[in-house]
């Protein structure tokens, strides 16, 4: 907790609570089936209106599947409320929707050892393919299979889960999106392949798209053997290199600090 916030708190339905607990009816379906839909942003200078914290975007996604699921929208300018206040207080914001348009922002600190990450890389480990995630252009409260990925990782003192299918096709981490780089250009999984639409994803993709060729395409066991370094990226860590990769039929190994990291890097510090 934020020395400026020595008191637990959270934002829900207009009102700020000096709790660590949520009061929910029983039947509420967000509590009974994960029926929210969510997005989760990092506050630069404790504005909303950094480029980089991107504030349009994330509630651009939050509409997008509210309309989807024809579920009522949340009161802007009462969300936008809570959020800058929260925002003089928490470097992370998690902003929720249930369907009758509450809204629910926690806040959070950024992980301690993001530094050491960005700059050394983490192990990741492939997961079972079947934690798939469920509605993959969404973000819902339905985590369950990335959790379950993650945990199961966690527990051999692996830091990521690389999500699956069926193929063996590598999709996505269980908490943001696959870069790689090999053959002279960047590549990442194709959207169609059942992946969420991360913003920093569409951040990178746009940036790199200008200065060297891009190729979105499925990351076949095949393919992952040839790249020379990997990364993940989310709106939170930005992009934190992939230095080993643990597979039942043995490791793989990647440049946690290659060249090809060095242009993303100042782009980001130029936002």
């Amino acid at each position: 907790m934020s020395p400026l916030s020595p008191i637990p708190f959270h934002w829900y339905n207009g009102k700020l609570i000096h709790s660590q607990t949520l009061e929910l009816p029983i039947d509420d379906p967000g509590l009974l089936y994960g029926a929210t839909v969510f997005t989760t942003l990092r506050v630069y200078n404790q504005s909303l209106e950094h480029r980089l914290t991107n504030w349009q975007a994330h509630y651009d996604r939050l509409k997008f599947s509210l309309q989807a699921f024809d579920w009522c929208e949340p009161q802007q300018k009462r969300l936008r409320q809570g959020a800058e206040l929260l925002t003089m207080h928490f470097p992370i914001l998690r902003i929720s929707v249930f369907p009758d348009g509450r809204e629910w922002i926690t806040g959070r600190e950024l992980p301690k050892d993001l530094t050491e990450k960005q700059n050394h890389g983490v192990s990741a480990t492939l997961s079972l393919p079947k934690y798939y995630r469920s509605l993959p252009d969404h973000k819902t409260g339905n985590y369950l299979s990335a959790w379950l990925a993650k945990n199961s990782a966690q527990k051999l003192d692996i830091q990521e889960a690389i999500l699956v299918d069926s193929l063996g096709n590598w999709l996505e981490t269980s908490t943001g999106n696959l870069f790689g780089w090999c053959d002279g250009c960047w590549w990442t999984p194709l959207l169609t392949m059942g992946i969420l639409p991360g913003i920093m994803r569409s951040q990178l993709i746009n940036y790199l798209k200008q200065q060297q060729p891009l190729r979105e395409e499925p990351w076949t066991p095949e393919l992952v053997k040839k790249m020379e370094a990997i990364a993940y990226c989310n709106s939170v860590v930005e992009i934190v290199p992939i230095h080993t990769v643990i597979q039942p039929t043995g490791s793989l190994q990647y440049n946690p600090h290659h060249t090809c990291f060095q242009k993303i890097r100042r782009f980001l510090l130029a936002l």
